[in-house]
């Protein structure tokens, strides 16, 4: 009983510093802490991708923490990577299955304090331009990767289609964000010291890594509105996939639904 409600308390205290890297680097580095990061990480990762409620919540800032981490404490960095990749393959599955099960009526979902219909809608704007490659470049996209899957469900894209993407695109991301804060202090402290001092380390510097981390997340969207502004382009959206068209094509007719693929 002492030992669950200690895991408990770890998990809380890991719980409550979510939202400040410095804070929750400390955490997770106390003695003993692992299993109740891992824990909350792969939870975060999975709530985020897979639940219209995990929008807000700090995705790749975690996994660069936890990159950070991981290298300092020696982590075993496999398990780490393996159980966040899944976490997140999982995630955007049942998001898919949100969006499959639920179909068109989702956009007519009243917006609430867990519920960001505006968000959707960027989703499915985004969807319409990129196709089934929404699912990956989404990943690396703060909110927009919570709503894709849900969107893709929606559309009627193959599961086994989305399935190819959800796998290559959980990999990518995971892997990329924690790799970056693994090899972060091995690469760019003997670099910086020399210059900024011998007492630097980057992990102490770790909300600017993370402000980083977040402008490159975003710019890609940003440079794509640039461009479409600049040259007046405009992707048409593709047609609905034909399965979905078979289960509730008066619905899809009058929905907003995203466009989704063959």
């Amino acid at each position: 009983m002492d030992e669950a409600a200690t895991i408990f308390d770890k998990i809380a205290e890991v719980c409550r510093h979510l939202f400040s890297s410095q804070e929750l680097m400390a955490t997770l580095q106390k003695p003993g802490f692992m299993l109740a990061a891992f824990l909350v990480i792969n939870l975060v990762v999975f709530v985020e991708t897979g639940l219209l409620v995990g929008f807000f919540l700090p995705g790749d800032s975690l996994l660069v923490t936890a990159g950070l981490v991981c290298f300092h404490s020696h982590w075993n960095l496999p398990l780490l990577l393996v159980t966040l990749s899944l976490a997140a393959i999982i995630g955007d599955t049942v998001g898919y299955t949100i969006g499959w099960r639920t179909g068109p009526k989702i956009f007519n979902r009243e917006k609430s304090l867990l519920f960001a219909r505006d968000h959707l809608l960027k989703a499915q704007a985004f969807y319409e331009r990129h196709g089934g490659k929404t699912i990956i470049l989404a990943r690396f996209m703060p909110i927009i990767r919570t709503f894709a899957p849900v969107v893709a469900g929606v559309g009627g894209m193959r599961y086994r289609k989305f399935l190819f993407y959800n796998i290559f695109g959980g990999i990518g991301w995971v892997c990329s964000m924690v790799l970056t804060g693994y090899y972060l202090t091995r690469l760019l402290d003997p670099l910086l010291q020399p210059i900024l001092g011998a007492n630097f380390r980057i992990q102490d510097h770790i909300e600017k890594v993370i402000i980083v981390v977040v402008l490159l997340s975003i710019s890609p969207p940003f440079f794509v509105w640039v461009r479409h502004k600049l040259t007046g382009k405009v992707t048409p959206p593709t047609a609905p996939g034909p399965d979905r068209l078979a289960l509730a094509p008066d619905k899809l007719a009058s929905a907003p639904v995203a466009a989704g693929e063959p």
